[in-house]
């Protein structure tokens, strides 16, 4: 199988139990430690609901991914810019920027909007930067998606836990998912500096969690700095200089 990143080779590196039902191939590749399974063929199943009933971090996840991204806007970008929330779920994330202050827009060809209605993006639009949220993992075809991110904005900031080192086996690592069946598509650094070159732009990270691509070029120890707890010292900053739009939402329709 080739790899879906870089196009070399892959090897197979273990057999999981998926949804505690399919015995399903793992394959890493060698040149940018990319993960990745088997044809998915049992993702019918897997997503016979939007969100899976393990995620119950989902909430917090919000909370603290608006604080981190509020950071990045407020130091790296025009914050009086529009911004788009890309597979945006129910809008939890989308309500949650505005709520902050920022001009935030919702989009998901897969899930109802629950939270932002009114404000659904027109893909039509550029945007300042484009977020996109435990997302990656569930590429089948990751290309076709970053395609789509690209002609939308010069900037992605996104969340994926990259794959430890050594390479964990499946009792060992939880973001394999196997109860759900979901992640499809594992990074490594490595990974992500392939997709950066391939686009021509430059890739951030905090190590572990918090990545972003982008066109600019902008201080790695900032990145580093504004995405992690040491940052939330900033946010009174953040909170006083941005208005929050939940009133005139309210009063918009």
């Amino acid at each position: 199988m080739k790899c879906k990143i870089c196009n070399s080779d892959t090897t197979p590196i273990f057999k999981a139990k998926i949804i505690n039902k399919y015995d399903v191939q793992y394959y890493e590749c060698p040149r940018c430690l990319f993960i990745q399974t088997e044809k998915e063929y049992w993702l019918k199943e897997a997503y016979q609901s939007s969100m899976n009933i393990s995620d119950t971090g989902v909430l917090t996840r919000n909370i603290l991914l608006g604080l981190k991204t509020s950071l990045i806007i407020q130091f790296l970008f025009n914050r009086k810019g529009k911004f788009l929330d890309y597979a945006g779920g129910w809008g939890i994330f989308t309500r949650l920027m505005r709520d902050i202050g920022f001009d935030f827009y919702w989009f998901d060809p897969y899930t109802s909007n629950e939270l932002a209605r009114g404000f659904e993006a027109d893909l039509s639009e550029r945007y300042e930067a484009l977020t996109i949220f435990e997302g990656f993992e569930h590429f089948q075809n990751p290309y076709e998606d970053l395609e789509k991110m690209f002609k939308l904005s010069d900037t992605i900031i996104f969340s994926t836990t990259l794959v430890p080192k050594p390479t964990p086996q499946p009792k060992d690592w939880w973001y394999y998912g196997l109860e759900h069946g979901q992640h499809v598509a594992l990074y490594s650094k490595e990974s992500f500096e392939f997709i950066a070159k391939k686009y021509n732009c430059n890739y951030y990270t905090d190590g572990k969690y918090m990545h972003m691509f982008t066109r600019r070029k902008i201080s790695k120890l900032l990145f580093f700095f504004l995405t992690s707890f040491f940052g939330f010292l900033l946010i009174p900053l953040v909170l006083v200089t941005n208005k929050s739009k939940t009133i005139t939402d309210s009063k918009s329709f």
